[in-house]
C-alpha cells in the first residue's frame, strides 16, 4: 500500500495503536514508532509529525503519562506509559475497531 493511502487509513486509529504499543510497557517516542513499524511488517510507518501530537493529546486525555529517562543509547528521552484510564480506553477502542472492521468486511465481501 503506498504511504499516502496508509497515512489516510491510519488517521483516526493512531491513538488506539499507540495505546496498544504502550500496553506492553513504557517506551519513548522513537521506540513506539519502531515497534509499530516492525509489528506491522513495515506497513505502518508513523512520522514524528503525527506521533508526537498524538502522544500530547493522549497525555492531555489522561490515557498516558510521561517521565524523563535514558534511552538504550544513553540519550535523554521522554518515556510514555499507559494509565489505568488508558487501559480502559484501549479496551473500548479495540471493541469499536473490531465492530467497524467486521462491518466493513461484510460490505466488501458482498457479491
Amino acid at each position: 500500500m503506498p504511504p499516502t493511502e496508509t497515512k489516510d487509513r491510519l488517521h483516526g486509529t493512531l491513538d488506539a495503536l499507540v495505546l496498544k504499543t504502550l500496553s506492553w510497557g513504557p517506551r519513548h517516542g522513537y521506540a513506539i514508532a519502531r515497534w509499530l513499524e516492525e509489528t506491522s511488517q513495515k506497513a505502518l510507518q508513523i512520522e514524528e509529525g503525527s506521533l508526537y501530537p498524538a502522544l500530547y493529546r493522549l497525555e492531555q486525555q489522561g490515557w498516558i503519562s510521561s517521565s524523563w529517562g535514558d534511552s538504550e543509547n544513553n540519550r535523554r528521552a521522554k518515556f510514555y506509559q499507559l494509565t489505568r484510564s488508558g487501559r480502559k480506553q484501549l479496551a473500548e477502542e479495540t471493541a469499536t475497531w473490531e465492530r467497524v472492521a467486521t462491518a466493513v468486511a461484510r460490505v466488501l465481501q458482498q457479491a
